[in-house]
């Protein structure tokens, strides 16, 4: 299963990739056009040339996931289309998945923006189990 949190990194490819790619042929995009690792743990989302499909990209420490959807109907009523890749929070690629509009959405506010830390203790456990 795939588990995504307000921490995940979401990039959103702007233009269309050839759909016969599998996990290899976006992986190679990820490398070598958008100079991103992606074995990082970032999700990658991209579409077709027609609007009508989206494929998401994504390793999990074990292998990757790749997971399509295909509208049964109609087009994507929204894309990103500045630069070769736009970031997404959790919440907009919800949005996007479920081919609504980012206009009509509101953005949820947030109180305190979540960071990660970790406690003195665990980091040196953690920083010399990592040997960093």
């Amino acid at each position: 299963m795939i588990q995504l949190t307000p921490q995940s990194s979401i990039l959103v490819a702007t233009q269309p990739v050839d759909f016969r790619k599998g996990i290899d042929g976006l992986a190679a995009i990820c490398r070598q056009v958008f100079k991103y690792d992606p074995f990082s743990g970032t999700v990658f989302v991209f579409r077709n040339r027609r609007r009508t499909a989206i494929k998401i990209l994504m390793y999990d420490g074990q292998g990757f996931w790749l997971c399509q959807k295909r509208l049964s109907s109609g087009t994507l009523t929204w894309w990103p289309d500045d630069g070769t890749l736009t970031p997404l929070a959790i919440y907009q690629l919800q949005i996007l998945l479920w081919n609504s509009r980012f206009s009509a959405a509101k953005e949820p506010k947030l109180w305190k923006p979540v960071v990660p830390v970790l406690p003195e203790k665990n980091k040196k456990v953690l920083d010399s189990k990592c040997n960093l």
